[in-house]
């Protein structure tokens, strides 16, 4: 068995799977709550059944993973051969996955980091791929959640959604700026500020609130080398313009991945969902 330090997220950093197998790293799965089905994230929905049950008004939730899946996925890993564990997770002011994790952490037979990333989607995915190639040049536990706790601090998060109405329902904005983007018929450009969403800017119209969408993300990566992630849900087209335009327009673009996001953060966004994740190397 090999010794190393081996590194855990959860399903909502949509990482490729192959890009999860190349660096070692396991996704505890959250789940999602549709009706009275209970549905593991990326194996049991997928974001096209999320959106048509959202377009339905059909009632969905999330759930955390329990300790108790925490407890099982650190066993096998240490029974790998793992000799300490980080476990990075989605903002705790969105879920309570970080303190499944930190339960499930005090009973491991292998030391285990778990870290509030404060980020979700691919600035989640960029910190754990970050602390997993730390942990493939030899580094230890504490080294690899610096290197994610690094690529964190650098990390932007910007996105459009149709209507705030799904994030109202879901606690995750405030009512009061819900109903007053609703009354005033405008578009919201969002942020993820110190693990909240917040409301960066309005804008009348979904093509302007795009473009402005496009001018943050350019000025945000400036002329350093950074990766980028577009995000979207059941806007295919929309986010593959972005990314063409984005391809022209960043200098130091490394890598850029283009996704639909997951159902867990897609029943709290609503179909229509365009969102870009700058993340400097």
């Amino acid at each position: 068995m090999s010794r190393h330090v081996a590194i855990v997220t959860d399903s909502t950093a949509y990482l490729p799977p192959r890009t999860m197998e190349r660096h070692g790293i396991t996704a505890v799965p959250l789940t999602v709550v549709l009706g009275d089905q209970a549905l593991e994230e990326g194996t049991e929905i997928s974001a096209r059944s999320l959106a048509q049950a959202l377009q339905k008004r059909r009632p969905v939730t999330t759930s955390r993973p329990s300790p108790e899946v925490f407890a099982a996925t650190y066993r096998a890993i240490a029974e790998s051969g793992a000799t300490g564990i980080v476990s990075l997770h989605l903002s705790a002011e969105f879920s309570g996955t970080y303190d499944a994790a930190v339960l499930a952490a005090r009973e491991a037979p292998v030391p285990v980091r778990v870290v509030d990333t404060g980020m979700v989607a691919m600035a989640l995915g960029f910190c754990a791929l970050s602390a997993a190639r730390s942990a493939e040049s030899g580094g230890t536990v504490d080294e690899a959640v610096t290197a994610a706790e690094k690529r964190a601090a650098g990390t932007s998060t910007y996105f459009y959604v149709d209507t705030l109405d799904y994030l109202r329902r879901g606690g995750r904005i405030g009512a009061a700026q819900a109903l007053l983007g609703s009354a005033l018929a405008v578009k919201p450009l969002l942020q993820l500020d110190g693990g909240r969403i917040e409301l960066l800017e309005k804008v009348r119209t979904a093509s302007k609130a795009i473009a402005r969408l496009e001018e943050i993300v350019v000025e945000r990566a400036g002329g350093a080398e950074v990766d980028i992630a577009v995000h979207h849900l059941a806007a295919p087209e929309r986010a593959s313009a972005l990314a063409d335009r984005l391809r022209a327009r960043v200098p130091g673009l490394a890598d850029l991945h283009v996704s639909e996001v997951g159902a867990v953060i897609g029943a709290h966004t609503g179909p229509g969902l365009l969102g870009a994740v700058i993340s400097p190397r």
